[in-house]
């Protein structure tokens, strides 16, 4: 599927920018994508990944993957039928799930890209999405989270009297689009024209690894010859105890801060418990995770520093294979936008959505943001200046920036780290949770600011 829409991507692109005496911009747009895909892109994430790869691999080597993996089994066990319970990909996915709910994006893309990697492990047909693969893609495309901060970030930019107003929505309709998302993937994968094809005789397993035994309840164990990490001891156990007492310390004075003698800020005193914790926890996250696996994994005689640097080389490895897949998608989108494919269907759609009510100005927007995260930013930002920020228009922008993903860029960025280039049904089910989310934010803005 992904061949024609990048093929109609670029044919549209031609001819809409001939009609439109766009041609030039349309040839520039192509260079400066292909620039921004490489430069702005694929080089920063290898810092990134590097960092986030080094730190799992801590993690993994000191039990801590798969003690996350245990407590959510059922949960994970429904949705990923096809990947062993305590295999890695059950953590690595979890660990993107948790980044992606607190809004951490920096996190989450790395450990996205590393859930992946351990998910094609157990693929037998190298270059063809799994089943587990496209319901891991809509689960990210569906975008759950509980604080849409860069949209919040835009209108208290512009003075909104109560930013935070769009939690709430944001919240109902990302769960909209998770609920769209996941039934999506499990309804195509059954369809004749999705459905997994036999295996060849002697499959090869996946790109990164080879399947390993499995034990007597199923489960993958990998093949490693080090030493299992050590238990804790009664050291360890107070150490840890220390450690998080700072971290509730932290929490109350970042959260609420009259409990420990402090005057909350007046920006504060406005938000309710549930945003207080949201917040606090969003902001403690990364430092809890940077320092509390490495301690974790040192008082259970992991040897940290040499385990994050076998992880950390994976990074470029990543950030350098990913690039010719960021290039293709970003150039093609880059390239009908400047055309004026994007005017064009507003112009097309308008009146069917006239018709059912569907607020016009936030086409764009919506047409835009599957594909483009700085572009449906710039379109947000637009609309929040345009009508202001308190307005309705502007309160379901923001819910709809915040409870939809650039569905075009995730699969780019997670299918072209394992080298598939065969999607199956993963980009339908991920437009399918996008429209849930934009129709869903439509409604509940309707119901709850008018």
């Amino acid at each position: 599927m992904l061949n024609y829409i990048w093929l109609g991507l670029m044919v549209a692109a031609v001819l809409i920018g001939a009609a439109n005496d766009a041609l030039d911009a349309v040839g520039k747009a192509a260079f400066e994508r292909a620039e921004y895909a490489v430069m702005k892109l694929a080089l920063p994430l290898a810092g990134v990944m590097a960092l986030w790869l080094g730190i799992m691999r801590i993690a993994e080597k000191s039990g801590l993957i798969q003690v996350l993996a245990r407590a959510m089994r059922p949960v994970m066990r429904k949705l990923f039928p096809d990947v062993p319970a305590e295999h890695p990909a059950m953590g690595s996915m979890l660990m993107n799930m948790a980044a992606n709910i607190l809004g951490l994006s920096n996190a989450a893309t790395p450990l996205g890209i590393r859930a992946m990697k351990d998910l094609e492990t157990l693929n037998l047909r190298p270059g063809m999405a799994s089943n587990a693969m496209c319901t891991f893609l809509a689960i990210n495309t569906s975008s759950i989270q509980l604080i849409p901060a860069t949209a919040i970030a835009v209108l208290a930019v512009a003075h909104a009297t109560n930013a935070f107003a769009i939690v709430g929505t944001a919240i109902m309709a990302t769960i909209c689009s998770t609920i769209a998302g996941i039934t999506a993937v499990k309804l195509l994968e059954k369809l004749p024209g999705y459905r997994l094809p036999p295996l060849a005789p002697n499959p090869s397993p996946g790109l990164s690894a080879t399947l390993s035994p499995s034990d007597g309840e199923g489960d993958v164990v990998r093949g490693d010859s080090s030493t299992p990490a050590a238990p804790l001891n009664w050291f360890g156990w107070l150490v840890l105890t220390a450690f998080f007492g700072v971290f509730v310390w932290a929490f109350l004075r970042i959260g609420f801060p009259e409990v420990v003698g402090k005057t909350a800020t007046e920006e504060l005193m406005k938000q309710n418990g549930f945003l207080r914790t949201v917040n606090a926890l969003s902001l403690l996250s990364i430092p809890l995770l940077l320092s509390f696996f490495p301690l974790y994994a040192t008082l259970r005689r992991v040897k940290v520093y040499e385990e994050f640097v076998e992880g950390a080389k994976e990074g470029f490895k990543t950030s350098v294979m990913i690039i010719p897949y960021l290039v293709v998608i970003l150039v093609a989108i880059g390239m009908f936008r400047e055309a004026g494919g994007i005017k064009l269907l507003s112009d097309l759609l308008k009146p069917a959505l006239d018709a059912v009510g569907f607020p016009t100005e936030l086409l764009p927007l919506s047409l835009v943001r599957p594909l483009s995260g700085s572009g449906s930013l710039g379109l947000f930002s637009d609309i929040v200046k345009e009508f202001g920020p308190d307005s309705f228009l502007a309160r379901t922008a923001g819910t709809i920036f915040g409870s939809t993903e650039t569905t075009f860029y995730v699969i780019a960025v997670y299918f072209g780290a394992v080298g598939v280039k065969r999607t199956r049904h993963a980009i339908p089910a991920g437009l399918i949770a996008d429209a849930v989310g934009i129709i869903a934010s439509v409604i509940i803005c309707k119901m709850m600011f008018g």
